[in-house]
C-alpha cells in the first residue's frame, strides 16, 4: 500500500466504523475530509445507509456532497450526530490545528455543535510531537486587520495576512480575512488559544482542542484508531 493514499484509507474507514443510517454527520472540508464525503455519498447510493444528512462546513464541500448526493440540512435544522474531518496537525491529547484550507471557523463550529465529537481522519504524516510544525491559521475581521495582525505578530515568531493572486486578501465563506502564524512550538495550546481570543479582531483559531473523539490515521501498512487515552 502506498503511503499516499492513506488519507483516502482513513476516511474510508472512518465512515464505514462510525456513520449510521439516520444520522446527520457533519461534514469537514480538504483533502482527507473530501474522502470522506466521497465514501459517504457511495454508501448511500449503494443502499449501504440511508437517510444520512450533511452539514457541510464550507461552499466547496456543499458542492462535493451534492454531487455525490448526499442530502444537506443546515444547523437551524439540525445537529450533527458526529463530524468527520480532516487536521493540518494532530499534537499530544489529540489536540489539532486546523484551517490551513481556509475553513477554520466553520469548521469549528460545526464539530463543536456535534453529540458526539470530531472524528479526525489524517495521513501519519500529520502526526506531531508538538503543535506548530507549521502555521497556525486565525481567522480575523478585516475591519482594522493591520492593527490585528500587530496584536499577532507580538505573540508569534512570524505572522502574515493570507493573500490570493494577485496579491488581494484571502477571503473565507464568512467574509473574513486569515493570518497565518508561525511559532518554534507550541507547548500550552490553551494558554496560546485564551490569549489570541482576546485580542479585539480575532474571530477564532486555528486550535481544536477538546473536541476529539478519535483520530483515525492512515499508514503505509494500514489504518490506526487513537483516542485521548490511546495515544500515537
Amino acid at each position: 500500500m502506498s503511503s499516499g493514499d492513506a488519507p483516502e484509507r482513513a476516511a474510508k474507514q472512518a465512515v464505514d466504523e462510525y456513520v449510521e443510517s439516520g444520522m446527520v454527520v457533519g461534514l469537514g472540508t480538504g483533502f482527507a475530509a473530501s474522502h470522506a464525503v466521497r465514501r459517504l455519498g457511495e454508501l448511500l447510493a449503494g443502499g449501504e445507509l440511508r437517510d444520512v444528512r450533511g452539514i457541510p462546513t464550507s461552499a466547496r464541500t456543499a458542492d462535493l456532497a451534492e454531487e455525490v448526493g448526499i442530502p444537506l440540512v443546515t444547523l437551524a435544522e439540525a445537529r450533527p450526530v458526529l463530524t468527520i474531518d480532516g487536521a493540518d496537525e494532530i499534537g499530544p491529547g489529540l489536540a489539532l490545528i486546523k484551517g490551513r484550507g481556509g475553513a477554520l471557523l466553520r469548521e469549528k463550529i460545526v464539530a463543536h455543535a456535534g453529540q458526539n465529537g470530531l472524528i479526525v481522519v489524517a495521513g501519519e504524516s500529520k502526526l506531531v510531537d508538538a503543535l506548530g510544525e507549521g502555521t497556525l491559521p486565525v481567522e480575523v475581521e478585516p475591519f482594522g486587520w493591520e492593527a490585528t495582525l500587530d496584536a499577532l505578530v507580538s505573540l508569534a515568531r512570524n505572522a502574515r495576512l493570507r493573500t490570493e493572486a494577485p496579491n488581494r486578501p484571502f477571503v473565507t465563506d464568512g467574509g473574513h480575512y486569515t493570518v497565518d502564524c508561525l511559532f518554534d512550538e507550541i507547548p500550552d495550546p490553551e494558554a496560546l488559544g485564551a490569549r489570541m481570543k482576546c485580542i479585539p479582531g480575532v474571530i477564532e483559531t486555528g486550535l481544536f482542542l477538546g473536541l476529539v473523539r478519535a483520530a483515525v490515521v492512515g499508514r503505509a501498512d494500514g489504518v490506526e484508531t487513537f483516542t485521548v487515552k490511546e495515544q500515537f
